[in-house]
């Protein structure tokens, strides 16, 4: 398995892809039961490609992830052939960049001492899909960069 499995939400959420997917593997509903209810080890291989397909498919869509905490952001871009990112470090611990409040005090302050900002870019590694993967099992959350947009444009 190269990404992760599915949670059950997310399989009971496509349940319908689920069956086209069985299908395309030649395993109807009652082949896919008797399956279930003999612990067959295909079961496993099954869940584990279809994660696999949907996790690929939604990481060629990304193009941003964001990662906030309370004093830190960490906003990614993925252009073809090289990942960009802008980094926000917020030195008054007063602030707390998960909030309205916090996101506007930075607005306002985006240029004084109080923030620290790096900018950087790198190329894939020889996995783009699983270069944004990781960040998003370390946390990242696949957005549409609205973060990201608003920063670069004030810098």
């Amino acid at each position: 398995m190269k990404y992760q499995r599915l949670s059950k939400e997310q399989f009971d959420e496509l349940h319908q892809e689920f069956g086209k997917f069985l299908a395309t593997q030649s395993i109807d509903a009652k082949e896919w039961k008797k399956y279930i209810k003999e612990s067959s080890p295909i079961v496993d291989q099954e869940l584990d490609i279809f994660s696999d397909l949907v996790w690929e498919d939604a990481l060629k869509k990304v193009r941003y992830i964001e990662r906030i905490s309370k004093t830190q952001m960490f906003l990614f871009h993925f252009p073809t052939d090289i990942m960009k990112m802008i980094s926000i470090q917020v030195d008054n611990t007063d602030i707390d960049l998960t909030t309205k409040e916090g996101l506007q005090w930075l607005e306002e302050s985006l240029h004084k001492d109080q923030v620290v900002i790096y900018q950087g870019q790198k190329k894939y590694s020889d996995d783009p899909l699983l270069d944004k993967f990781e960040m998003v099992k370390q946390g990242g959350e696949i957005t549409e960069g609205l973060f990201y947009k608003a920063i670069k444009e004030k810098l």
